[in-house]
């Protein structure tokens, strides 16, 4: 007799009532409907139609979309702050940033449960509009020096990309497959990073013939229009229950939560999943250097053009550091508890080198040495520029922290799409993860606002990053699994209608 399905779960109440289908029958297990392309075709649905090879509803076409999302807010925003601080008043830009990365991550802690009220295309909808206003204010500021609205401008972005960060979590992490995750990954940080790629370009351009220090109207007006571009491209994303992953199995996605129930789940998690914790070192890390490469290195030790040019280096390299780390975490040919040993090793050991090549550049020069003097005075050391001979090798140096950024982050997304398929668990997840990154963002832009010496930033920085990836260790030794199994990710609790009761073995044939 060939193994036969013995019961499929059809309705919401089938699976939350008090019956449990694993209980009647224990030598069975649940798993996700299987569809075919004609069951799907047969929605008839526009975006389920197959069209140049693929639908509109595949999971990886809305990967690609969200990438463009952030291409045109997060990607521009990060090509503003890599060239450092985009308006003259350095402290004015501190200030803001640390009154992002202080809502960012007030916010950040309850992304993930606005995220699953309100659902993934209006979050980034939403969160897309913070971009366009903190882009204006920097241009306000350049007319009329309006440090109040630039500091407002900063906490409200901070909400937004809260909201923003974690829909993207829930569906970079959820979307894919267990063995495309690494791609996904892959193609949306290439997209996303190609935003600032951009805007560092625009920034280059309107920049190459001078040798000051700010930015001009031109470039702020560009990227105001391309941020709101972003929430224009969210809103043409499908809701999270119209898409169909690679295998042919949809998207599972949570029906009409509400506020309580998602606030007792944030609690819930950590009290059921303190693994998790053990992320937390590497969540604080991951945004802490961002206050000494862009204000400290770029800003500090070179001319608004060559800044512009780092910038444009920094982002590229993280579109090549996303393909090489994403390409060692889907290997084929290794099991996902192996991929996610060499993983580890490969961030470590990155961190270690590029953080002790950066050491010997760092000794040249103190806060003070670039700083202007009380009256106006010139700086003991004069900024360098790219066609200066000495610039080769900070150059390659600043691509470095670009590679290393990009490995660290797609790391721990990957990670934690590694511990759940459940969007819903995913997207706290992604809470956790961007408010606690915001924390240490906010303290580390704080800590450059009131002048603390070069190299203790730097030093942190080195110091937090790879003691995050040490007191992560647990997570890669003892809790990665090769599979993620339904059950023990609670997505039956979710959406039952496209969950069966199956065998668990099929019977033996004689």
């Amino acid at each position: 007799m060939s193994e036969e399905k013995l019961a499929s779960v059809s309705d919401t109440n089938s699976l939350n009532s008090s019956r449990d289908p694993l209980k009647e029958f224990p030598e069975h297990h649940l798993e996700l409907k299987h569809h075919t392309s004609a069951d799907i075709e047969a929605s008839g649905h526009w975006y389920d139609k197959k069209r140049l090879g693929a639908r509109y509803s595949d999971a990886m076409i809305q990967v690609v979309l969200l990438g463009f999302v952030c291409f045109m807010t997060s990607g521009m925003f990060n090509a503003l702050t890599g060239v450092g601080a985009p308006i003259s008043d350095v402290s004015t830009s501190d200030n803001a940033n640390v009154a992002l990365y202080c809502t960012f991550a007030s916010i950040g802690f309850f992304g993930g449960t606005i995220c699953n009220v309100i659902g993934v295309r209006y979050s980034l909808m939403f969160g897309g509009t913070g971009y366009a206003i903190y882009a204006g204010s920097l241009l306000c500021y350049v007319r009329v020096q309006n440090s109040g609205f630039v500091i407002f401008a900063g906490a409200f972005l901070g909400v937004c990309a809260a909201v923003l960060w974690s829909a993207q979590g829930a569906i970079l992490m959820s979307y894919p497959t267990e063995g495309t995750k690494g791609r996904a990954i892959i193609v949306f940080w290439v997209i996303f990073n190609f935003g600032a790629v951009i805007g560092s370009i625009i920034s280059l351009a309107n920049s190459i013939e001078s040798q000051t220090s700010t930015a001009n109207d031109s470039t702020y007006i560009a990227f105001i229009v391309l941020m709101c571009s972003g929430s224009v491209i969210a809103f043409f994303m499908l809701p999270m229950s119209k898409v169909w992953k690679a295998d042919h199995t949809k998207v599972i996605g949570q029906k009409h939560p509400n506020w309580k129930e998602e606030l007792i789940a944030l609690g819930k998690l950590l009290l059921k999943e303190p693994r998790i914790l053990f992320m937390f070192p590497m969540f604080f890390a991951s945004n802490w250097f961002y206050a000494y490469q862009f204000n400290d290195f770029n800003a500090g030790r070179f001319n608004l053009r060559t800044r512009s040019l780092n910038s444009l280096l920094y982002w590229l390299a993280q579109m090549f550091g996303a393909l090489a780390i994403g390409y060692v975490l889907d290997m084929p040919w290794f099991k996902r508890r192996t991929r996610a040993k060499i993983g580890w090793a490969i961030v470590f050991v990155s961190g270690m080198v590029i953080w002790g090549g950066g050491l010997a550049f760092e000794q040249q020069f103190t806060r003070e040495d670039v700083s202007s003097g009380p009256n106006g005075e010139p700086p003991l050391l004069a900024p360098i520029d790219y066609k200066d001979g000495k610039y080769i090798g900070p150059m390659f140096l600043y691509i470095f922290y670009g590679v290393y950024d990009a490995i660290y982050q797609s790391f721990i997304l990957w990670t934690l799409g590694a511990m759940s398929n459940n969007p819903k668990k995913t997207a706290l997840y992604a809470g956790f993860y961007k408010g606690i990154q915001s924390a240490g963002a906010a303290v580390s832009w704080r800590l450059d606002a009131i002048k603390k010496p070069y190299l203790d930033l730097f030093a942190s920085s080195w110091g937090l990053s790879v003691g995050g990836l040490v007191l992560a260790l647990p997570i890669y030794v003892l809790y990665i699994k090769d599979h993620t199994d339904v059950e023990d990710d609670d997505l039956a609790e979710v959406l039952d209608q496209e969950i069966e009761v199956v065998k668990s073995q099929p019977e033996h044939v004689e």
